[in-house]
């Protein structure tokens, strides 16, 4: 004869009530308390778009990546900068894009907190720079390939001897990387010293045809044939190709980054990051990735620099100042650490807003300060997260809840 089984609420051993189904094992939602108290689901819109058909998605990302090659041919009322040149604002934008996909890699991926990264962009500017007018005449087709080259080894040199260190040390010393840079190019003439490098050479020009520009009365667009763009022309005057120059590099960045996030190195990257005494028991050898980690990030760092000598064609080492490389490091916490998508945001809104409203020159650093504690007190994972951090706000939540249940009982 089997023994009934007891009521649910009856007492177990101690003497304790067991919590019912519906106080203490409900399911929290995925988008999590953060979600609901904008009132918003921010899943909602990702599993809409996975929904559509994949000819569809694919017909929506061209759409959206002529869009971006056609902005400054647009020239957007709402978005366009009419105290600076479109052109040029979009290719410094496409620029701290590009720097803060090669910082999200050390910062975002391998964990490692990286203050001197603008040593690495001057690295590959000074490379064009010298070889390209100053102490030699070389192609630009190879002072491109020298400059990323010469940024790695950098980078390995930089990181073999200073990876040993963790945390506010190795910040330290990679800010007094990025300062040794730019006080060695001052003081040596061979590198230009204080008065620069001129007549930095510019990427080969194909003169194929002309691209008219829009122009806006109101909200009515019409083709303005006085204002035209020289297809893959490299002047002085239109920044427009250099931007679909920046922003081709950005793309098979993206490329190359998704293949490597999603690759044994990335998951090792990950592992690092989320205890490195963990994974090094585990037989992850930890040095060796953060190693590369910091050498992927040089390379980066490297050809953003030597598309920004090519672009401005002058350069000294006041470009190349200690306050780009928190910039740097503001548009990755910004955006999400680790997070491609977050990080191209938060580049956007460093690089583009300051353009913007220009006319508020004098308070653009007070703003700013002001947006970065709204930021640690509202969003402290950034404005777009990656999903590890979603997914532990989630868990966190969870428990919460589950403990909240078994208390209320």
């Amino acid at each position: 004869m089997t023994e009934p089984k007891p009521p649910a609420n009856a007492a177990g051993p101690a003497g304790a009530t067991k919590a019912s189904p519906s106080a203490a094992t409900k399911p929290v939602a995925s988008g999590g308390t953060s979600s609901r108290r904008f009132g918003w689901d921010r899943g909602a819109l990702a599993r809409r778009v996975t929904a559509l058909p994949t000819p569809v998605k694919w017909l929506l990302i061209a759409l959206f990546v002529v869009f971006l090659y056609a902005l400054p041919l647009l020239e957007i009322p709402i978005i366009s900068t009419p105290d600076t040149d479109f052109g040029a604002v979009l290719f410094t934008v496409a620029s701290y894009v590009l720097v803060a996909l090669g910082l999200n890699i050390v910062l975002g991926y391998a964990g490692l907190l990286d203050l001197g990264y603008v040593g690495f962009y001057a690295v590959g500017a000074y490379t064009v720079a010298v070889l390209g007018s100053f102490q030699a005449h070389l192609s630009w087709w190879m002072l491109i390939p020298l400059a990323v080259i010469f940024s790695t080894i950098s980078g390995l040199l930089l990181g073999a001897p200073t990876l040993r260190v963790r945390g506010d040390y190795l910040a330290i010393v990679t800010l007094g990387f990025g300062e040794i840079i730019r006080l060695t190019a001052l003081n040596t003439e061979w590198l230009g010293a204080a008065k620069g490098i001129t007549q930095v050479p510019r990427p080969p020009s194909v003169e194929w045809f002309e691209i008219p520009h829009l122009q806006w009365d109101g909200f009515t667009a019409f083709i303005d044939l006085g204002d035209t763009t020289k297809f893959l022309f490299f002047g002085v005057a239109d920044q427009a190709p250099y931007y679909w120059l920046a922003l081709t590099v950005i793309f098979l960045v993206l490329g190359a980054d998704r293949m490597l996030r999603r690759s044994r190195v990335g998951r090792a990257w990950e592992a690092t990051r989320e205890d490195e005494d963990a994974a090094e028991l585990m037989g992850v050898p930890t040095f060796r990735f953060k190693l590369l980690a910091f050498a992927c990030g040089a390379f980066i760092g490297g050809l953003s620099g030597a598309l920004f000598a090519s672009r401005q064609g002058f350069i000294n080492p006041e470009s190349f100042q200690l306050i780009l490389s928190i910039l740097f490091v503001a548009a990755v916490v910004v955006g999400g650490a680790g997070n491609i998508y977050g990080v191209t945001l938060g580049a956007i809104v460093v690089g583009y807003l300051p353009e913007r409203f220009r006319g508020f020159e004098e308070w653009r650093l007070l703003v700013f300060g002001v947006a970065l504690i709204l930021l640690a007190n509202f969003r402290p994972q950034g404005l777009l997260p990656p999903r590890r951090a979603k997914r532990a706000i989630a868990a966190d939540e969870q428990l919460e809840a589950l403990e909240e249940g078994t208390a209320r009982v």
